[in-house]
């Protein structure tokens, strides 16, 4: 696997501390994968680009007085971990799988940062109970747009913006979306894929 060179993170404002953290992560993930599938075991020998710096771009957009983000469908940690990682926002983790849930405990542990990790189906609820108060909403390769409106509602009618990383099917979403939703929102490239875009999404309402 690739070892990234620390000035092809460093644009992002990562410390040598953070990037010790990161290379934790890469180490625990890469142990846990042998026992339960955290991402494609086809993107590992590009760990690196295809997680961690695909995670890392989104950091511009993370306001400097964030103090808590929410993480939806965290799967594998990212790009939850990742952030937890790099800056003092908490992160709030939101996953249903059982094993999963293990996972993100743990590498909060090994990575020594703070997080919550929440045991849950987001689809299932209106709002998550005991809602935190959170600035930002992220989320990963987890939901087409519509159910992913629906479900970082309830922490964006609270004033939080939502960061999403969306593929090349994101133009179809927000036109579907489009019909149940008014959106705020701006499109940024990818820096990991021409195909993909980074969603900022300032307001929503109902139509």
């Amino acid at each position: 696997m690739a070892i990234p060179r620390f000035d092809e993170v460093e644009k992002f404002g990562v410390s040598r501390e953070s990037l010790e953290r990161l290379f934790a992560l890469e180490k625990l993930l890469l142990t846990w994968q042998a026992h339960i599938n955290l991402i494609s075991s086809a993107t590992i020998p590009n760990l690196w680009s295809r997680h961690i710096v695909d995670s890392l771009q989104i950091l511009p957009l993370i306001p400097k007085n964030t103090k808590a983000i929410a993480d939806l469908g965290s799967g594998g940690g990212f790009p939850g971990l990742v952030l937890a990682a790099t800056q003092e926002a908490e992160v709030h983790f939101y996953e249903s799988n059982t094993k999963k849930t293990a996972f993100l405990q743990e590498a909060l542990r090994h990575m020594k940062i703070k997080g919550s990790v929440h045991r849950q189906r987001l689809e299932s609820m209106q709002a998550p109970p005991n809602m935190p108060d959170v600035q930002v909403v992220t989320a990963r390769a987890f939901a087409p747009m519509p159910l992913l409106l629906c479900l970082a509602e309830p922490f964006m009618r609270r004033g939080a913006k939502a960061v999403f990383h969306k593929g090349q099917e994101c133009h179809n979403e927000l036109a579907e979306a489009a019909k149940s939703w008014k959106i705020a929102y701006d499109m940024h490239p990818s820096v990991t894929d021409s195909q993909s875009v980074i969603l900022e999404i300032k307001e929503i309402a109902h139509v």
